[in-house]
């Protein structure tokens, strides 16, 4: 009977230690994202999200990791947000710290491409999955997924518009153009201003379009860290040694930043007909869609960040509830957008990287209102100017 007792007392004594093992993570637990979410990721369940953004001097940075911060925190997720001033060594610092920090998963929008491969070799030795954001970062075999929208596309859009604008299938011309590209540091640039020459080069081939300055290669057109200052003081010099006597037809710009330095350049310095300079713009910054409106800029592309925010969402609650996201993720989530899923296209120099590309829109005056008031990512103030939500 004693026996009986004493056996008892013992498996009573091993269940219960049984119990405590299975509620313990015994201090292993990693940082992988795979602890389990409640309700398929509608709560956090716990995990950490380390946003790191490029710069809050650019408009459209600061509504992407808005538009971040409150998707994620929507579903119950602690978020860790940083801006790195334009500074990749600040930017690494700030994933540093994210991982100190002991963040689940990472989505990053990088400065440099190429510059950020160490500090994401420890994310993966940590186990932290890497979302790379709009920018394609290269060289590290640390990400996972890549979340942008179509970027030769964005480029492919500029070039048909001037094409559709000049009728230059029906017009013999010449016309004269002049590109302005973005960051070389920025994957993303050369992507954007390949679109946007080979939308044109058989006009330009054919003396249809003619680029006075001559300048045609990438690396003669780019505007470090896209700044805006230094797109108009390069403009300035372009209108002043080609265009004292010619008049200029297109300017076509990668994005708004550098549209808005070559309007200022335009105002300030070209004696032609102002009127008849098409520039081209991407991103609906709040000053540039002000000078379309008041006929300065023509037009932009228009990416909707909230849109990449939530594809971002969704591929980031997949990834912490274990799954391996695939095309399946775009009929799961029922996007009211047209997204697609790529596994051809971007290489970041250790594979193809798995992508979730977003489609963008063609914005002109006469459509402002059906874009983006219409679509609630803009308000429209008594004097006719698009001002963006939040």
């Amino acid at each position: 009977m004693k026996a009986k007792k004493l056996l008892a007392v013992l498996l009573s004594v091993v269940m219960a230690f049984a119990l405590v093992a299975c509620g313990d993570n015994g201090g292993n637990s990693s940082n992988s994202g795979n602890s389990e979410t409640k309700e398929e990721g509608t709560s956090g369940g716990g995990n950490k999200i380390g946003i790191a953004m490029p710069t809050k001097s650019l408009e459209r940075w600061n509504r992407d990791g808005s538009f971040l911060e409150e998707q994620f925190k929507s579903k119950g997720y602690e978020v860790k947000l940083t801006y790195s001033d334009n500074k990749i060594d600040q930017q690494v610092k700030d994933i540093e710290g994210l991982l100190a920090d002991g963040v689940n998963l990472l989505v990053v929008a990088a400065i440099d491409g190429e510059s950020l491969s160490q500090v994401l070799a420890q994310a993966k030795e940590q186990n932290v999955p890497v979302i790379s954001y709009d920018r394609l970062i290269m060289n590290t075999d640390a990400i996972s997924y890549y979340v942008s929208f179509d970027n030769y596309t964005v480029g492919k859009l500029q070039g048909e518009f001037v094409r559709d604008k000049l009728d230059l299938d029906n017009q013999a011309g010449p016309f004269n153009i002049e590109f302005t590209a973005g960051d070389p540091a920025d994957n993303n640039a050369g992507f954007f201003f390949n679109g946007a020459f080979d939308a044109l080069k058989s006009y330009i081939d054919a003396g249809k379009l003619v680029v006075q300055s001559g300048q045609t290669a990438f690396d003669q057109v780019a505007t470090q860290q896209w700044d805006t200052s230094k797109a108009l003081t390069r403009f300035q010099n372009i209108l002043g040694s080609n265009y004292a006597d010619k008049q200029l037809d297109v300017a076509l710009c990668s994005n708004d930043s550098t549209a808005l330095g070559v309007t200022q350049a335009i105002e300030s310095d070209y004696k032609g007909d102002k009127t008849k300079v098409i520039v081209t713009g991407q991103d609906g910054d709040e000053a540039n869609l002000a000078n379309i409106v008041d006929g300065k800029q023509t037009m932009t592309v228009y990416k909707a960040v909230a849109n990449e925010a939530k594809v971002t969402l969704d591929l980031g609650v997949a990834i912490l509830s274990g799954k391996k996201p695939d095309e399946s993720l775009i009929k799961e989530s029922g996007w009211d957008f047209e997204c697609s899923y790529d596994t051809s296209s971007y290489d970041n120099g250790t594979g193809v990287i798995p992508s979730y590309l977003l489609v963008p829109t063609v914005v002109t005056k006469d459509n402002i209102q059906k874009e983006l008031v219409d679509t609630g990512y803009y308000t429209m103030d008594d004097k006719g100017y698009p001002h963006p939500v939040g």
